[in-house]
């Protein structure tokens, strides 16, 4: 255990920042699976609104550091992928 008053801080800062974080990638998670879930039962709208909301979450994600750029991106454009092929 520290014992350094600045390390102290510092790991309270580190254990609210990782509070954060894991919820905002259990936010991600969940719009993924859901956008999954319209996928599968292949409403449309339904398909077109999750992405949305998905590719919402992966930019908010990027914009507060939980997830670099590109790794985002990667997940977009799968998405955006999986879209595609169940509205043909």
């Amino acid at each position: 255990v520290a014992n350094i008053k600045s390390q102290i801080k510092r790991i309270r800062t580190n254990n609210l920042a990782q509070a954060r974080n894991k919820s905002e990638r259990s936010a991600i998670k969940t719009s993924i699976r859901r956008f999954r879930d319209a996928v599968a039962s292949g409403d449309k709208a339904q398909i077109a609104t999750e992405l949305i909301a998905a590719s919402k979450k992966l930019d908010e994600a990027v914009s507060k550091g939980v997830l670099h750029q590109n790794n985002a991106a990667n997940k977009k454009s799968a998405l955006a992928k999986a879209a595609n092929k169940a509205s043909k």
